[in-house]
């Protein structure tokens, strides 16, 4: 399953690779590619991380999420 989560609030490399490091530990989450320049993460789970858990741990880093 794919998942594209729109974020706000990233300005570097240092950011996208928070939000990919985070998102990896969730359980069932396989793969994850996060682009600066798109704004958004998607993300290949098994759907054991629901789209409120990827939400969670993205703002607790201090970002926005726009769109899921």
């Amino acid at each position: 399953m794919q998942s594209v989560i729109k974020i706000e609030g990233m300005s570097c490399s240092h950011c996208e690779n928070a939000v990919k490091e985070a998102i990896l530990r969730l359980s069932g989450v396989s793969q994850v590619i996060v682009s600066l320049k798109e704004k958004n993460a998607a993300i290949i789970h098994n759907g054991r991380a629901s789209m409120e858990d990827f939400k969670n741990v993205i703002e607790e880093l201090g970002f926005d999420v726009i769109s899921t």
